[in-house]
């Protein structure tokens, strides 16, 4: 072991020692403390298990935790990075947190949840069996850039990739990067065949609508939800492919799905959640995980972290979900207009350094179709923008209330009974489920 590596891990051990003595949390600093000194820190580590790695826009912290809770079975020893911490210094304290004084990290395979950008950086030190890439939208733009700019990072990484590469067979930003290496003979599509709500035309905000190989318009059979649905370019034939993994009858009301003709039945009742499901089933196939461990996981597995979160109090059921871009929030929009019967939205809108300070994003959710929507109570440090942007979509202002106080909104919202939605940006959905908790703590459980 180079004593460079050493002292790296030996300094890098006493400052997480520290900190649980201190009973403070080391899941970010240490690695932030070990990548400014060196950055190459994650060398030191001696990772000899398998490494399993989710990335994309949307959805990684769902997939990563169904992945955990899957491949843990029969005592599984399983490192992840559960709370989120997905940037190259979240997961140099992860590894810090579970290895030797000499580096040594001993599982059976490590889930990581990683940051579309950090993909390149992390894996250039650690070696990856396995990617799993679930689509690429807009997000945080004064952060990330452009979505183009993700892709070709992610893109350029895998032109020497050889590992397994699991895509979204119906996104055309994650189906192209299967072409980025042609000598990979261990890429795998999934996709979700057409369910009752998707439409003919674009219904919300999206990306990729030309092909990446000779830039005609892509044509689509279908759209699913943003620009995810069935498409092929009409000159080269780009998105011609064929999945490893297709979902077929997908029933939201139930909800359940078919799968190689076997019926599965899941408490996640969006069109989403099926995709994020498609990924873990196809991550699950290529390592032989037993259908019935899956099977089980997809029934009874809730990640309860403001993802599709559930709360009941007296006679009202709220849905929290996190939506930190225009596809995240307009998904939500979108369950919530499934539902036909009359409901409220609390939308809680922040702009904290995490989330981006630019919220111009707001003006790409579609609030036109609200449907059955009787009340909208907006709260967060932008509570007033959202409720602006609500009222340009045609909303009637009269049913529109303000309270930039978290807990006064939830107290407001449930003052009345009834079916609830809420949607929280990123460092609004935490806040929001204990304002939930705290306003429900006595009086009823969540479920």
């Amino acid at each position: 072991m180079k004593i460079i590596d050493f002292l790296t891990v030996f300094f890098g051990k006493v400052m997480v020692k520290t900190l649980h003595l201190l009973k403070r949390d080391a899941g970010n600093a240490p690695g932030l403390v070990l990548w400014t000194l060196n950055k190459k820190c994650l060398r030191a580590f001696k990772v000899d298990c398998p490494i399993i790695a989710v990335t994309g826009t949307n959805g990684k912290t769902s997939v990563t935790n169904y992945l955990n809770n899957i491949f843990s079975q029969g005592d599984k020893h399983i490192i992840t990075n559960r709370q989120g911490n997905n940037l190259d210094t979240g997961i140099c304290s992860l590894l810090l947190n579970n290895c030797t004084m000499t580096g040594k990290v001993h599982a059976d395979y490590l889930v990581l949840e990683v940051d579309e950008s950090h993909v390149p950086v992390v894996f250039s030190q650690l070696k990856l069996e396995t990617l799993v890439v679930l689509n690429f939208f807009r997000d945080q733009l004064d952060r990330n850039g452009e979505v183009e700019t993700l892709i070709l990072k992610v893109k350029k990484f895998l032109e020497t990739y050889e590992g397994n590469l699991i895509l979204n067979g119906d996104d055309p930003n994650t189906c192209r990067l299967g072409l980025a290496n042609p000598n990979n003979k261990n890429v795998y599509y999934f996709s979700v065949d057409k369910y009752k709500y998707a439409t003919e035309k674009l219904y919300e905000a999206g990306e990729g609508r030309f092909c990446p190989e000779c830039g005609t318009a892509l044509e689509y059979s279908y759209y699913q939800y943003s620009h995810v649905g069935d498409f092929h370019c009409p000159k080269c034939g780009f998105g011609n492919i064929k999945p490893y993994v297709q979902f077929k009858n997908v029933d939201l009301r139930e909800p359940s799905f078919t799968v190689e003709n076997d019926k599965y039945v899941t408490v996640n009742n969006s069109i989403y959640n099926m995709y994020n499901l498609a990924a873990v089933y196809t991550a699950s196939k290529i390592y032989n995980i037993d259908k019935d461990i899956v099977r089980d996981c997809i029934l009874n597995f809730r990640v309860n972290n403001g993802r599709m979160e559930s709360f009941q109090y007296n006679n009202s059921t709220l849905t929290l979900n996190l939506a930190k871009n225009p596809v995240g929030a307009n998904m939500t929009l979108r369950m919530l207009n499934e539902d036909e019967n009359e409901k409220e939205l609390l939308f809680v809108l922040n702009d904290n350094l995490a989330d981006g300070h630019d919220v111009s994003w707001i003006w790409d959710i579609n609030f036109t179709i609200f449907n059955n929507v009787t009340r909208v109570v907006t709260s967060g440090t932008r509570a007033y923008d959202i409720a602006v942007r609500i009222k340009n979509s045609g909303y009637d202002p009269e049913k529109i209330v303000v309270k930039p106080d978290l807990n006064d909104a939830v107290e407001f919202l449930f003052s009345i009974s009834g079916r609830k939605y809420a949607i929280a940006n990123y460092t609004a959905v935490q806040p929001t489920r204990t304002a939930l908790k705290n306003f429900i703590n006595g009086k009823a459980e969540t479920v």
